[in-house]
């Protein structure tokens, strides 16, 4: 984090440090060789058991340093945009790897996000080069508009008639060590994409720096150790593994679709390879937590939860500790693709203290912020703010917008200079990320969110934030989850609730039920001016984790529906 007495030579000084992120696997491979470092699953036997195929960070560095010498000699060099569409495995490891080595810069986009937003995206980008699966040069050549600025196109598997090298064109043997490219911290080393849940995706630009202080503080908050073994359903996360020194077992799953995984393809690898610890959206593991507490499931090897992506329903969270060892936890980080991790809060804290509150309509308590990292509360503010000032700062208590700084905030978009200008604050050398959150904090310093900025109701009683006025409605049994949105001009706008039923809810009388739910509406300050409710068969939700809920199309659907 950047100090308020730091100065911009200090400052400077540690953005031109040399540091690549791919060392970190490199170091650990040369404590670690042997280990596995990659198992992923390639069928199923006569049993129908899963069949799995390994690497050990032997062979894993080895992998890289061979691509990071091919990539290298096709002229993939330092500082050129890679776009990678590569199924989770032993080549995303070590392509992602090899192009740090050589100090090129992966782009990574969801698959899922839909052919519009895809196209854009990489119209956006300018990449120069293309390194994918078969079908992701299929899009290629019915978009090549998208792809005019290409000019190393690389085929994992199969080739269908179109030119270009293979991935196996890339290899070279026998093994030669590559020496990592020597680029600094603030030299550029990926552009993610965020999910486009609340507008377009934007590249968000990722830095050495950036990955080498995310390692450190999932290292220190979390505690991982070199003995463990990792089940990633997200695949980003599956490289905080590689530099870490755990295992990571891909799991046999659609990742575009993780609200939709069959449970017993968690369920298996966790129990085949002991795992100790995995990552899951919330839609993901009430699936799981489902199937676990229909089927007694037991998971005693894990130690460790993670989740991010969307608030997680403490009745979630009750079902999956059923599930897990006694000193096992559910930990629910707080981020964004533009900074992470900043603040955390583990399961027994939520089902011990603050899940009370948050059916209350508190909001949902993420935890304090992580050592180092710096989180204030800013009155709320739809246009750019180009200065940071204490002054723009709101009371404990009050709800405003999140704003972070800390050596896990990215600078910048992507060819997005007016999403920059929204986003970030100048403060002397250091740099402030608008979350486009709301929250609070409260009296023991714990940070509280409250949902987006921009799916705010603004109705001529005030202003009405979604997280907390769906926790009303949330708690009628029936309801799955609600989704508050306005109908109108903000300042003038309706607020209308959307309500998603259970899946085994047997409404016979859905004026009843509406009925029940505005009365434990009229009993709440916050939500006594909600006077309509709408039933929706199933949410839209966002590609990455599908548990961010699409707001946006909601609030178009109701405003049809009340036409």
């Amino acid at each position: 984090m950047i100090a308020p007495n730091q100065t911009q030579d200090a400052v400077a000084s540690a953005a031109s440090s040399p540091v690549n992120i791919a060392d970190r696997l490199t170091a650990v491979a040369g404590r670690l060789g042997d280990k596995n470092a990659v198992v992923w699953p390639t069928g199923r036997d006569s049993a129908g058991k899963t069949r799995y195929e390994r690497l050990t960070f032997t062979d894993l560095r080895r992998n890289v340093d061979g691509y990071a010498h091919g990539l290298a000699r096709v002229g993939v060099t330092r500082g050129m945009r890679t776009v990678l569409f590569v199924k989770p495995g032993a080549d995303f490891f070590a392509l992602v790897f090899a192009m740090f080595k050589v100090g090129a810069v992966p782009v990574l986009i969801d698959p899922g996000i839909g052919r519009q937003q895809m196209r854009a995206c990489l119209s956006e980008v300018d990449a120069e080069a293309f390194i994918g699966l078969a079908l992701a040069h299929v899009f290629r050549k019915l978009c090549p508009s998208a792809f005019k600025s290409v000019r190393v196109c690389v085929t994992v598997g199969r080739r269908w008639g179109w030119g270009g090298l293979r991935l196996s064109d890339l290899r070279t043997d026998p093994w030669r060590l590559f020496e990592s490219t020597e680029t600094r911290a603030d030299d550029p080393a990926a552009i993610l994409f965020t999910s486009g849940s609340t507008g377009p995706a934007k590249g968000v630009c990722y830095t050495h720096g950036v990955f080498d202080a995310q390692v450190r503080h999932l290292q220190s908050h979390f505690g991982f150790s070199e003995e463990e073994t990792d089940l990633p359903t997200f695949p980003l996360f599956a490289l905080f593994d590689a530099a870490l020194g755990m295992t990571a077992v891909i799991p046999d799953m659609d990742f575009t679709r993780p609200g939709s995984v069959d449970p017993r393809r968690i369920i298996e690898p966790i129990h085949d390879h002991g795992l100790t610890q995995m990552f899951g959206s919330p839609a993901l593991l009430d699936r799981l937590s489902r199937y676990g507490q229909t089927h007694a499931i037991q998971l005693p090897t894990v130690r460790r939860i993670i989740t991010a992506g969307a608030p997680v329903p403490p009745a979630t969270l009750e079902r999956l500790a059923a599930m897990l060892r006694p000193d096992a936890e559910i930990h629910t980080p707080y981020g964004a693709t533009e900074a992470l991790p900043i603040a955390s809060i583990a399961s027994a804290e939520i089902l011990g203290d603050t899940a009370t509150q948050s059916a209350s309509g508190g909001g949902t308590c993420v935890g304090q912020p992580l050592p180092g990292i710096d989180v204030r509360i800013i009155r709320i503010d739809d246009e750019p703010i180009g200065v940071w000032s204490e002054e723009l700062e709101v009371s404990q208590g009050d709800i405003g917008e999140i704003v972070v700084r800390g050596d896990v905030v990215t600078t910048s978009y992507h060819h997005r200079p007016e999403a920059t200008a929204l986003a970030k604050m100048a403060d002397g050398g250091g740099l402030w990320h608008r979350m486009g959150d709301v929250g609070y904090f409260d009296e023991r310093g714990r940070l509280w969110f409250c949902g987006r900025k921009a799916h705010r109701v603004i109705t001529p009683g005030g202003t009405m934030f979604t997280v907390p006025c769906e926790a009303i409605f949330n708690q009628h049994s029936d309801v799955n989850r609600s989704a508050l949105v306005g109908i109108g001009t903000p300042g003038a706008q309706q607020p209308v609730m959307c309500i998603e039923l259970e899946r085994n809810a047997r409404v016979t009388n859905r004026d009843e039920l509406t009925g029940e739910v505005l009365a434990r509406a009229a009993a709440h300050d916050m939500t006594r001016d909600i006077k309509t409710v709408l039933y929706h068969p199933s949410f839209p939700v966002d590609v990455r984790h599908n548990s961010k809920i699409f707001r946006e199309k909601l609030a178009v659907w109701a405003a049809e529906k009340l036409r």
